[in-house]
C-alpha cells in the first residue's frame, strides 16, 4: 500500500534524479523547493503528465525524503536508492509523507494560524482515538473530541487571567440593596443562594453547564436549569464550533490524501497503513517514557556513558529509547560527534547505537568514511547494513584498518576494562605472533599506542613478552 500510494511520486523523484542531477539543470526557481515552471513543464512531457500532477508529486517527494533540495539541484534521497531493495526505506517514506500530513494539503486560507495550528496539535489525540477504535467514527464524535484537546491546549497555555476575579452582585445588590454582613465579597448562608457556586476547573474539562471553550475568566458557572441558556449565549463555545469544524474537515482530508485514513459519509477510518503508523507512535512514546537508565534526556555522550556498564540488550533497549525521544538526524549527528572524542569505549558503543538506528543513519556514516579515526567503525557498520554476516564483517577491513580498530579497542579496554581483559584482547589480534603485531602497531600510527603498549606491558604475566612490549612502546615514545 505504501509503495502504491508513493509510485507517483518515486516516478517524479528518478526523473529528478536524471534530469536534475549536479550540472544537468535547475530544479527550482526559487531556493524553497518549488519546481520552476520550465522543469514542471519539461517534467510533465518526458512522463505523460499533468504540469499539475507533476507538481503534487514532486511535493510527496519531498515530503516523503524521496528527494532533497540543495538551493537550485536537487539530489536522490536515501530511501529513493533503497526503494526497490528495502521494504523499510518504504514505509519509513510513507511515515515521514505521514507526519508532514498538515503540508501535504493546503490549509484553510480563511483561518487564524493559531486555530490551524491548535488542530494540528489536537490531531494526534484525534488518531489515537481512532486507532483505538479499529472501525469507522462519526465526524460529530471527533468534533466533540478535537474541542475538548483544543479547549485543554489552550488551559494549559494557561489562557485564565491571574488574580481576584470580578464578584457577581444580585440584582437587588446592584439596586442598592445592603449585602448582608460578612468578609467584603462573601455571601453568608442566608444568602447563598444568589450567588452561583463557581467550580474550580480542571485542565481538560468543564464545569457542568458551563461553556466548553477556553474560560477567560469572567464568566460563571450558571446555577442548576440555566446550562441551555448560557451555553446558547456563551458566543465563546459557539465560535469554538463553527471554528473547528472546517478544520477537521480540512485534517481529515489531509490525512485521507496521503493515505493515512478514509473520510466520507460523515465518518472517518484508519487505513491498515494508517493504523500501523498511529500504533508505531504510540510505542514510540511508550518506549521513549520507560528509558531503562534514565539517560533519554542526556547527551548522546553522557547516555553511551551511562550505558557503558550495561548487558547488551539493556543497552540497546536504552539506545532505542533515546532515539525515540529526538529526531533521527539530530541523533545521529549526536553520536558520530560523541564518536569523534578521545574515549574509544564511547566510538565503540556510538556505532553499536547506531545500529540501532538503521537505514536513516546510512548517509552520514558513508560521510565519515574518511575519517581515520571513524573509518574502521563506518566500514563494519556499512557492511552489516549491506547483509554481510557480522561475523564476516572484518573482511571489509585492509590489514591496516584492522589493526587501527585493535589498538583502538586495546585503549577502550585500557581505560575501562581490566587487565585480564586486555591480555586476553592480545589474543584477538590478526598478526600471528607479538613481534609481527608490535610492528605493525608502531606502523598504524594510533595516537594511543605508547599508552595502549604500556598498560599491555604492565597486564600481561610473561616477563619476556611483557619486556618487548615496553621497549615497542619506547621506540614509538621516542621516535626510533
Amino acid at each position: 500500500m505504501a509503495r502504491s500510494g508513493l509510485a507517483g511520486a518515486v516516478r517524479v523523484a528518478r526523473w529528478a534524479d536524471s534530469a536534475l542531477g549536479p550540472g544537468r539543470g535547475s530544479a527550482t526557481a526559487d531556493g524553497k523547493a518549488t519546481l520552476s515552471d520550465a522543469t514542471a513543464e519539461r517534467a510533465a512531457r518526458e512522463l505523460g503528465l499533468t504540469v499539475a500532477q507533476v507538481r503534487a508529486d514532486w511535493d510527496t517527494a519531498r515530503l516523503a525524503g524521496l528527494v532533497e533540495v540543495h538551493g537550485d539541484s536537487a539530489r536522490p534521497g536515501w530511501r529513493l536508492r533503497a526503494w526497490d531493495r528495502d521494504d523499510s526505506a518504504v514505509l519509513r517514506g510513507w511515515v515521514a509523507l505521514f507526519d508532514a500530513w498538515s503540508l501535504a494539503h493546503p490549509e484553510p486560507a480563511d483561518h487564524e494560524p493559531s486555530a490551524v495550528a491548535e488542530v494540528v496539535s489536537a490531531m494526534p489525540q484525534v488518531l489515537s482515538f481512532l486507532q483505538l477504535s479499529a472501525g469507522p467514527v462519526p465526524v460529530d464524535q471527533l468534533l466533540d473530541l478535537l474541542r475538548q484537546r483544543v479547549t485543554e491546549l489552550r488551559t494549559e497555555r494557561c489562557e485564565v487571567p491571574y488574580g481576584p476575579h470580578p464578584v457577581p452582585t444580585t440584582p437587588s445588590a446592584s439596586a442598592g440593596a445592603t449585602p448582608p454582613a460578612g468578609r467584603p465579597g462573601q455571601a453568608t448562608p442566608a444568602d447563598a443562594s444568589a450567588v452561583p457556586t463557581v467550580p474550580t476547573p480542571r485542565p481538560g474539562t468543564a464545569s457542568a453547564g458551563a461553556s466548553a471553550g477556553p474560560l477567560d475568566g469572567t464568566a460563571l458557572a450558571p446555577a442548576a436549569g440555566a446550562g441551555a441558556a448560557a451555553s446558547a449565549a456563551d458566543p465563546a463555545e459557539a465560535v469554538g464550533e463553527a471554528e473547528l469544524a472546517p478544520l477537521l474537515d480540512w485534517a481529515l482530508g489531509a490525512l485521507a490524501s496521503v493515505g493515512a485514513l478514509t473520510y466520507g459519509d460523515g465518518q472517518a477510518t484508519l487505513t491498515p497503513l494508517g493504523s500501523w503508523a498511529v500504533w508505531v507512535k504510540l510505542e514510540q512514546i511508550c518506549v521513549a517514557a520507560q528509558s531503562p537508565a534514565g539517560n533519554i534526556e542526556q547527551s548522546a555522550e553522557d547516555m553511551l556513558r551511562g550505558c557503558a556498564q550495561l548487558r547488551p540488550n539493556a543497552a540497546r533497549a536504552e539506545y532505542r529509547a533515546w532515539l525515540a525521544a529526538r529526531p533521527v538526524g539530530s541523533a545521529v549527528t549526536e553520536l558520530l560527534d560523541a564518536a569523534r572524542g578521545d574515549d574509544a569505549l564511547l566510538r565503540g558503543l556510538a556505532f553499536e547505537a547506531l545500529r540501532v538506528v538503521g537505514a536513516p543513519a546510512e548517509p552520514d556514516v558513508r560521510a565519515v568514511v574518511d575519517e581515520p579515526a571513524l573509518r574502521p567503525y563506518a566500514l563494519l557498520w556499512l557492511a552489516e547494513h549491506d547483509g554481510v554476516d557480522p561475523e564476516d564483517a572484518h573482511e571489509v577491513l585492509t590489514r591496516e584498518e584492522a589493526t587501527w580498530l585493535w589498538v583502538d579497542t586495546a585503549a577502550a579496554v585500557a581505560d575501562h576494562g581490566e587487565a585480564p581483559m586486555l591480555v586476553r584482547h592480545l589474543e584477538s589480534a590478526l598478526q600471528p605472533t607479538v613481534p609481527a603485531l608490535l610492528d605493525e602497531v608502531r606502523a598504524v600510527g594510533h595516537p594511543r599506542t605508547v599508552q595502549v603498549l604500556v598498560a599491555l606491558a604492565a597486564a600481561h604475566p610473561d616477563p619476556a613478552l611483557a619486556k618487548a612490549v615496553r621497549r615497542a612502546a619506547f621506540q614509538v615514545h621516542t621516535g626510533g
